[in-house]
C-alpha cells in the first residue's frame, strides 16, 4: 500500500459523495451501502485488480462483479473515477431511462459491468461460472511458458446475498471444485431494508463457508485498508480454495444520523443529511457531483496502467500464437463469440417415429454432437448424467 493517504481519501470520499448525491437526485436508491464499502472499491481498483478502462473487456483482465447490485452506485462511481467510459452526466442521470447507470448493473448497458445483478445471490452464482470457466480456459490454452490465462473473480456480496439459497448452492460448488482464482467479499453491515439483520439472519456464515472447504478470513474495519490488501493478497496467495473475506463495514458511514441505520438502506440520506456528512468528510456541502482536480490524475494513471497492462499481455499471447497457431485461434474464437466451420455437420437427425424419443435422449444425442465440435461447451447435470443423458 503506498503512502499517499490525502489521494485515498479523496477516492474513497468521491466514491461516497457521488452516490449520495445521484441517490437524492434520483430521490430513489441504496446510498449506505457505497458509502460503507468505497475503501473496499478503492483498494480493489487501485491496489489489486489488472483491468484496463480503455477496454473493458480485455481477455485476461479481473472480474468484478457486484452481486449486491442494489449498491450501484458504488461501481458507477468507482468506473468513472478508474477511466471507464461512464460520464459523470451519466451518473447525474442515474435510474432514470437511458442512462448507463441504471439502477442496478446491467450486463452490456454500462461498460465495465460483467454480469446483471439485482436479485440477491445472483452475481454471486454467476461468479462462480466466472471461475469455472478461467479455470477450464487456464487448463485447455496454458503451455509450460505461456500462461495467457490467470485472472481472479472479485465479488462484493451482502447479508442479502449470505442469506439466498442460491448463494449457498454456488459457494458449495465452488468448494468443491477448489475455484482458488474466486474471492468473495461479504460486506458484514449487519442492516436491512426492515433492520437489523438478527430479525431473520443469526447464523454462522464463516463456520459455513469453512464447511465448504473455502479459506475464511475477517477484517474488522471497512477503512482499514491495509488490512483489506493483506487479506486480497492472502485470498490470492491461496492455491486451494476460494476465499471469502468477511468485512465489518458501517452502512452510511460519516452520516450524524444514519449510520447503521435501515434508513440509509434503501432510500436518499434528505439534503440536510447529505449536507451534514459532507462536512464530515471535509467537503464543501454545498457543492454537488463534485470531483476533486487532482483525480484528473489518478484517472489518467489508471488509464496508462490499463493500456500498458493489456499490451504486455497482447505480447505474451504473440509469442503463444506463434508456437500454439492452432490453439490462439480457438482462442480468438471464443472471444470474438464465433464457433467452429461447420460444427453443425454431424448433428443427429431423428425420422417420424410413432413412439418418438424421449425428449433427454435426443437431447443427449445432440449435445454430445455439438460437444465434439465445440470444445469449451461446458454444461452440467446436478449428479444426474445417467438419467439426464448429459455424459
Amino acid at each position: 500500500m503506498n503512502d499517499d493517504k490525502k489521494l485515498h481519501e479523496l477516492v474513497i470520499n468521491t466514491i461516497r459523495t457521488l452516490a449520495m448525491d445521484a441517490v437524492q437526485q434520483a430521490n430513489s436508491g441504496h446510498p449506505g451501502a457505497p458509502m460503507g464499502l468505497a475503501p473496499v472499491a478503492y483498494m480493489l481498483f487501485n491496489e489489486i485488480m489488472r483491468y484496463n478502462p480503455s477496454n473493458p473487456d480485455w481477455a485476461n483482465r479481473d472480474r468484478f462483479v457486484l452481486s449486491a447490485g442494489h449498491a450501484s452506485m458504488l461501481q458507477y462511481a468507482i468506473l468513472h473515477l478508474t477511466g471507464y467510459d461512464v460520464s459523470l452526466e451519466e451518473i447525474k442521470n442515474f435510474r432514470q431511462l437511458h442512462s448507463k447507470c441504471a439502477g442496478h448493473p446491467e450486463y452490456e448497458l454500462t461498460p465495465g459491468v460483467e454480469c446483471t445483478t439485482g436479485p440477491l445471490g445472483q452475481g454471486a452464482a454467476n461468479s462462480v461460472g466466472f471461475a469455472i470457466a478461467e479455470r477450464w480456459l487456464a487448463h485447455h490454452f496454458n503451455k509450460p511458458g505461456h500462461e495467457i490465462i490467470d485472472y481472479h473473480t472479485y465479488v462484493i456480496a451482502g447479508d442479502g446475498c449470505m442469506m439466498e439459497g442460491i448463494t449457498s448452492e454456488a459457494a458449495s460448488l465452488a468448494g468443491h471444485l477448489g475455484l482458488n482464482k474466486l474471492v468473495w467479499i461479504y460486506d458484514s453491515n449487519r442492516i436491512t431494508i426492515e433492520g437489523k439483520t438478527d430479525l431473520a439472519f443469526s447464523e454462522d456464515v464463516a463456520g459455513r463457508f469453512e464447511s465448504y472447504n473455502w479459506q475464511v478470513q475477517h477484517v474488522d474495519d471497512a477503512n482499514d485498508l491495509d488490512s483489506l490488501q493483506t487479506a486480497i493478497k492472502n485470498a490470492n496467495a491461496e492455491t486451494q480454495k476460494p476465499s471469502l473475506i468477511i468485512v465489518e463495514s458501517h452502512i452510511a458511514f460519516g452520516s450524524p444520523k444514519k449510520q447503521d441505520t435501515a434508513g440509509a438502506h434503501g432510500a436518499p440520506l434528505g439534503e440536510d443529511e447529505v449536507k451534514a456528512t459532507k462536512k464530515f468528510y471535509g467537503w464543501d456541502p454545498e457543492k454537488k457531483f463534485y470531483i476533486p482536480e487532482e483525480l484528473d490524475e489518478f484517472r489518467k494513471k489508471m488509464v496508462a496502467r490499463g493500456k500498458n497492462n493489456e499490451t504486455a499481455w497482447q505480447q505474451a499471447f504473440d509469442a503463444y500464437k506463434s508456437e500454439y497457431p492452432e490453439l490462439a485461434r480457438e482462442f480468438e474464437m471464443i472471444q470474438k463469440g464465433e464457433l467452429p466451420p461447420q460444427w453443425e455437420e454431424n448433428l443427429p437427425t431423428f425420422p417420424a417415429d410413432e413412439k418418438g424419443v424421449a425428449t433427454r435422449s435426443a437431447n443427449g444425442k445432440v449435445m454430445n454432437a455439438i460437444a465434439g465440435e465445440i470444445p469449451w461447451l461446458i454444461g452440467g447435470s446436478a449428479d444426474l448424467a445417467p438419467s439426464t443423458k448429459t455424459l
